[in-house]
């Protein structure tokens, strides 16, 4: 199974199946009434076969009721948790239901659901795979001190991981069977948690990890998360969250299922 450009509207990704996977796509969503409806609609389209479910993650606008317009099942969280709070009740939920795997994507629209078929395929050779957005393809960036950080934490967790990585902060990821079982239980809430402390945290539990370049998209609505000063604090709190990362017991899952 891979990602196809049609015959007719070169650069277009086909709509794709994926065969013999319970798929269960995750959208934490705070605020963001803008664009989880259009989310929750083009995962329906791109990938008819996988459940969505969007984890409300304490909002105060119309965002629950957009996306349950737009057909997805929406958990409800009691107050913000975080990203981290958030993929943890959707890998629990994921567990619950018997889903083999697990797909985060953001409810900004940045990130495309024609590639979550991409993403899957990728775990018949690993436990997690990371929609990379500084390996060679689209046009993503960033600067200053937030891709001195990216730059450094992709190092380090690639050391650890023994992989080489160019981005270990994409929230578009897919967890195989091993990861949802060992997610469920001990996904990081912490601030950056869902991405530094989870890989960290999978790779020091013998998880494989690999990543597959992809093309985000213009943000569909909201306001962007970082800015100089944000940049600035972003630095220091991913450090932070990888000394935490390291300080935490291992997590033994030799006896997981795959």
């Amino acid at each position: 199974m891979r990602s196809v450009e049609s015959a007719s509207q070169p650069g277009k990704l086909e709509t794709m199946e994926i065969v013999d996977r319970s798929v269960l796509i995750v959208i934490p969503a705070l605020n963001e009434q803008d664009s989880v409806a259009d989310v929750v609609r083009d995962v329906h389209a791109a990938v008819p076969t996988a459940t969505c479910v969007v984890i409300d993650d304490g909002s105060t606008d119309e965002t629950v009721a957009a996306a349950t317009a737009a057909g997805a099942t929406v958990l409800a969280l009691p107050f913000n948790l975080g990203v981290g709070g958030a993929m943890r009740a959707g890998f629990r939920y994921a567990r619950a239901n018997g889903f083999d795997v697990v797909v985060q994507v953001d409810a900004d629209g940045q990130h495309d659901p024609r590639l979550v078929p991409t993403l899957v395929a990728g775990l018949d050779e690993a436990d997690i795979v990371i929609g990379a957005r500084f390996a060679g393809v689209g046009d993503y960036g960033v600067r200053g001190p937030r891709k001195w950080a990216m730059k450094t934490l992709a190092t380090v967790i690639g050391a650890i991981a023994r992989q080489k990585f160019t981005d270990v902060t994409s929230g578009f990821k897919a967890a195989g069977p091993r990861a949802v079982e060992l997610f469920a239980d001990n996904y990081p809430a912490e601030y950056l948690g869902d991405t530094i402390e989870a890989l960290v945290i999978a790779a020091r539990s013998g998880m494989r990890i690999r990543q597959i370049p992809v093309a985000m998209r213009p943000r569909q609505g909201g306001e962007p998360s970082h800015g100089p000063i944000k940049s600035a604090v972003y630095l220091v709190r991913a450090g932070a969250a990888l000394m935490l990362a390291m300080m935490r017991p291992r997590v033994d899952v030799a006896e997981v299922k795959s």
